[in-house]
């Protein structure tokens, strides 16, 4: 008997009305500051999934105990940085709107906004908790406010003072770690006091956003913004964990996997992991 060929995450084969959770990519890299690439990241993530067990012996759970939608990728207008964003809000806004948890797999950090846009519409009193290497808190880059570089901060004209809680931070520009001490809580260098995070989301909505190069460069190499330090993966999975399973996660994404700066897949590996334990732990 033959099957029409669906390329979906491993395990993510629900129907979207039978769902928990709504898997989609956006493949969008149009303002990275150093190394493009990561639009490719959906598509590779879902390919390298194979090579996972559904299984987590971390957790003791499988995916296929879930009821995961996966949509497959948005088609986005590269050049037209706004209308990429008014497409992602719109499409996670769909997803909250149907009582589900949207998860988006991008590209660069930038796509972020839009989802958090919608999940801020449904949930006025919304926190972010944030992992990156990066502030991500510039005003602008080189004149330009939509930027990878400056996306928290731009989620920070939504929400406001004390929602943000970041962790892992080791890189930035002096302006930017100055503004931070009485905009958001910042965790410098490591992945410690997640407790703050959870103190701070007080049984609010949370919006979990990974940038991937929070990692250390020799597990994950394969990232458009690489910087030396950073968590291991076991330090993220525990992180991640901890911070999932005591806040009400109603949105998340992964962002800046660049598959091909990896060409041992190493990376996409690692990415396709972090996704698992993410999925499990909603």
């Amino acid at each position: 008997m033959l099957n029409k060929n669906i390329e979906n995450f491993i395990g993510c084969d629900s129907d979207f009305e039978n769902a928990d959770i709504a898997l989609f990519g956006a493949p969008f890299d149009g303002t990275v500051s150093y190394r493009p690439g990561t639009r490719f990241a959906p598509k590779a993530i879902r390919a390298e999934s194979f090579g996972l067990e559904t299984y987590s012996p971390y957790q003791d759970r499988d995916l296929t105990d879930l009821r995961v939608f996966d949509m497959g990728d948005l088609e986005l207008c590269f050049g037209n940085t706004p209308r990429v964003l008014d497409e992602i809000e719109k499409t996670a806004s769909e997803i909250l709107s149907a009582g589900k948890v949207p998860f988006m797999i991008g590209g660069e950090h930038l796509v972020t906004l839009g989802a958090v846009r919608a999940a801020a519409k449904k949930h006025s009193d919304l926190r972010i908790i944030h992992f990156d290497a990066h502030t991500d808190l510039r005003g602008d880059y080189l004149g330009e406010e939509l930027s990878h570089a400056s996306v928290i901060r731009r989620c920070h004209d939504i929400l406001g003072d004390g929602r943000i809680f970041q962790y892992g931070i080791r890189s930035g520009d002096r302006p930017e770690f100055e503004w931070a001490k009485t905009h958001v809580f910042m965790q410098k260098f490591d992945l410690q006091n997640i407790e703050t995070a959870i103190e701070g989301a007080n049984n609010h909505p949370v919006y979990l956003t990974v940038d991937l190069d929070v990692l250390d460069p020799s597990i994950f190499p394969g990232t458009g913004t690489p910087e030396a330090g950073g968590a291991s993966f076991e330090e993220l999975r525990k992180a991640l964990f901890f911070a999932m399973k005591n806040t009400n996660i109603v949105a998340c994404d992964i962002c800046e996997l660049s598959p091909h700066y990896d060409p041992s897949g190493v990376s996409t590996a690692v990415a396709c992991k972090v996704v698992r334990e993410m999925l499990l732990s909603i």
